[in-house]
Formats: C-alpha cells, structure tokens, sequence
C-alpha cells in the first residue's frame, strides 16, 4: 500500500507560477511510476503528466503543459513534484498525485493507476 499526500495548491494569478508535492509513504518510492492528473468543475479527471520509476525517469506531458509544467522526483525524499510556470486561468482544477507499481503498463489512462491523494486546489485568475 502506498499512501499519497499533496501540498502545494492555492491561488495565484494568470502568469504566476506554483509547485506542487506529492509526498509518499509505505513502499520503496523508486519502484513506482507517478504521475499527476487534474479535475476542473463538472469535468473529468484528466492526464497531465507521468514520470516512470526505476533509474530512468522518463517523462511525458498532456500538450496543453508542454512547456509550462515540469514533473520531477526526488527519490531519496519519496516525494514528487510537478513545477506549473506560466498559468492559465484553464489551469484552475484540483490537482490529484497518482501511483502505480513500476513498470505496470505503458498506458496513461486514469484507471491504469492503483493508488491516489487527496488532492489539492489550484486556481489562477485572470
């Protein structure tokens, strides 16, 4: 089992930037892939970006943060990050961590992963 906690969310204006944290505790973090997914009002829960586990730490991104959003990870603190430079007021949404064992699947679809935090707000206004 593995237990997600993020941090980081809150307001800012159309052109700030925010970084959220995805802390984890419960297994070897190294062996997860994670990613971040976000849900805006009466929408639903979209990809944003993923980052494999392991010692390769490949990255991949929704084309709409191409180029604004930056997902990392620091093993050795279990935590992952997802940097948001440049935001949109269509960023506004609450932003979910999600993990799954390394390895599992090379899909990015909501349901490929096991587990999830509670999720933290963002909202940008214009």
């Amino acid at each position: 089992q593995v237990q997600l906690v993020e941090s980081g969310g809150g307001l800012v204006q159309a052109g700030g930037s925010l970084r959220l944290s995805c802390a984890t505790s419960g297994r070897t973090f190294s062996n997860y892939d994670m990613a971040w997914f976000r849900q805006a009002p009466g929408k639903e829960r979209e990809f944003v970006a993923h980052i494999t586990g392991g010692s390769g730490m490949s990255t991949t991104y929704v084309d709409s943060v191409k180029g604004r959003f930056a997902i990392s990870r620091d093993n050795a603190k279990n935590t992952m990050y997802l940097q948001m430079n440049s935001l949109k007021p269509e960023d506004t949404a609450v932003y979910y961590c999600a993990a799954r064992p390394y390895g599992t699947t090379i899909l990015l679809s909501r349901t490929s992963y096991n587990y999830w935090g509670q999720g933290t707000q963002v909202t940008v206004s214009s």
